[in-house]
This record gives C-alpha cells, structure tokens and sequence, in this order.
C-alpha cells in the first residue's frame, strides 16, 4: 500500500463521529447550547444590541446551522426542526443578513460583479492570506490556516448542493455537474473534503470534524454560516449561486498560490494535492458556473440578477474581514486562534 493510501484509509471518516458542543461565547450562544445539552427551548433573547459578525452571534448561528450537517454529540437528531430553535435561529439570521446588506457596495451587473473578482492585490496584496502565505507566511502560520479552514473544508461544497433542488434546466445541469467534481467525480478517495483530510493529515492536525472549533474567531464562523444561511434559503438561492461563483472564481488563482505555500514550507504530498487538484478543476469550474449556472438562472429568472450581485459581494466582504483579522495577528507575530496555540502542536493529533 503507498504512504498516500495509507493516509486515506487512516483519515477517510472525518465526520463519522459527532463533534462535542463548543464553550459558548455569550448569552446568545449559551442559550442555544444549554437547551441542545439539557434538551430544552431557549429561553427569549433580545438581540438588537449584539454584533452581528461577533463571537457570540456567529457561534449560535454555526450551532444551530450545524444541526443540518453532523449535528453533536449527546443531541437528538430531532432538535434540527425544534421550531423554538428556528424562531431564534431566524432572529439571528435577519440580524446577520440586515448587516450584510448594509455593509456591501452596492448593486452592480454581474459582469462587473464577476470581474472584479479578478483583479489581484498590488503592493502588501492587502487582505489575501494566500500572497501572503506564499511569500512569507511559517508553518506555524499555515497550519493555523488549515485548522481553521476545516470548518468548511472537511464538508466541502455540502452547503450548495442544497441550492440544486431549487434550481432547473442548464442552471441545474451545470450545477450538478460542477457538485459532482466535488463529490469525487464518483470516487470516495477524490472527494474534496477527503483531500482536505489528507492534507491536515500532512500538517499533524487533527483530522476530526469540527474538532477546532473553539479555536475559531467569529470572522472564520461567519464565512461558513453565510454558505449555510444561503443554501437554506430558497428565497436566497440567487444570493447562494452568487457565493459559488465566487467561490470558483478565486479558487484557482488562491490555490495556486497554496499550493506554492506547501512546497515552500514543506507541507507533504497530501497537503499539496488539495491545492493542486484545485487549480486545475476550478479554472473549468469557473467557466462552467459562469456561463452556465449563472447564465442559465439569469435566463430563467433575471429578476435575480441583484442576488446573484449580493452573494458575490457578501462573500467577499466577509472574506476580507477575516483576511484582514488573520494577517494582523500574524503580522504582530500573535497566533490567530482563540484556542492556545499549543492546541496545534505536533503529537497533538488523535
């Protein structure tokens, strides 16, 4: 068996066992984790005050969000529909989403939405960990990113497919079999949240689902609770296909870079395959669902054009914050995990 299989078969079931619940951050996120754990409702929670894009919003918006996916361990698979949890999960979401529409630049067309996409950064390339992990980030720095990444990447393209139903014709096609590259193109060991898998194998990280969620400041939280409020949404769907496009967009070009921060820092195979596989399939990627995911809805349904633009937009802002939060605890030379360092040291992983 070659050193690759075996860090397959000894990583392939990252999400086989249930996360524990997180500490909370706040009353909003003790109050969903204290009824998840006790099994009751939350009790009511004024939530005009709280920061939309802080730790104590973001992480109840992740929990109850993550009741979708693996949900945790000790709660019953029932509390996914409990409607008090929803009613509060829908407080939070009109509170996060009023934020973000404030917050965007404002409608454009999708062609220039698109375009901009693709003007890379000039001189300290500004908020883009990823020029700056290639160029001077350390391992240290690397691994921190991975950890946190995993949060979405060890269920990797899961919140889009939750657009496909909601979509038909050349929009659905297109998007499907953009999803199916995803998934592995039917084959278990190329899913893409395998990969990733692999790739924390690589750096000594532990490769269990959800495992450094505690470790995660709010920024990360909210990059992946926009995907999932998206995807949920059937009335966002525009705003969903807005977010992937971006997604495939920037992969590309971001992962080229990647790639060259693990050759450099000398990651392992594993750590550059992830990058590797995403530069070749999101250059395709990124014509697909440009033309055909996007242009199909747009022919189908215009009146979404301004969704589209806002998924797109709100993508970017939130990365953005959490780029600018990363690089200036890096650059201060501090750690960017709310965990202690000392939770990514080598041996650590189970």
């Amino acid at each position: 068996m070659s050193a690759r299989n075996r860090v397959i078969s000894a990583h392939q079931e990252s999400r086989l066992h249930r996360p524990p619940l997180p500490a909370p951050r706040g009353s909003l996120s003790s109050a969903v984790i204290t009824a998840l754990h006790d099994g009751g409702a939350p009790p009511p929670q004024e939530t005009a005050d709280a920061d939309p894009y802080g730790d104590d919003v973001q992480l109840a918006l992740y929990v109850l969000y993550e009741l979708h996916y693996q949900g945790f361990d000790g709660v019953d698979d029932s509390r996914e529909w409990d409607p008090d949890l929803l009613a509060l999960r829908r407080t939070l979401e009109q509170r996060f989403l009023s934020a973000l529409r404030a917050d965007v630049p404002g409608p454009v067309r999708v062609a220039q939405a698109l375009d901009e996409l693709l003007v890379e950064p000039v001189g300290d390339a500004g908020t883009s960990v990823s020029h700056y992990l290639q160029r001077e980030g350390d391992l240290r720095q690397l691994r921190e990113y991975a950890a946190l990444r995993s949060l979405y990447h060890l269920k990797e393209a899961d919140p889009h497919a939750w657009v496909i139903p909601r979509l038909y014709g050349r929009a659905k096609a297109a998007m499907v079999a953009v999803e199916f590259d995803e998934f592995g193109a039917g084959r278990a060991d190329d899913i893409h949240a395998r990969l990733f898998a692999d790739l924390m194998a690589d750096l000594d990280l532990e490769t269990a689902y959800g495992h450094y969620l505690d470790a995660a400041p709010a920024g990360m939280l909210a990059t992946v609770n926009l995907m999932s409020l998206l995807g949920l949404h059937r009335a966002l769907r525009g705003a969903l296909v807005g977010h992937f496009a971006t997604v495939e967009v920037t992969s590309s070009p971001g992962s080229r870079r990647l790639a060259r921060a693990m050759r450099r820092l000398g990651a392992g195979p594993a750590a550059e395959r992830f990058y590797d596989e995403h530069v070749e399939a999101d250059a395709v990627h990124e014509q697909v669902v440009r033309h055909e995911v996007i242009g199909g809805l747009l022919e189908d349904e215009p009146h979404l054009e301004p969704d589209v633009v806002f998924g797109v937009q709100a993508t970017i802002l939130l990365e953005d914050r959490l780029g600018t939060e990363l690089l200036r605890a890096w650059r201060e030379g501090h750690s960017a995990l709310r965990a202690t360092p000392e939770a990514l040291e080598p041996g650590t992983r189970r």
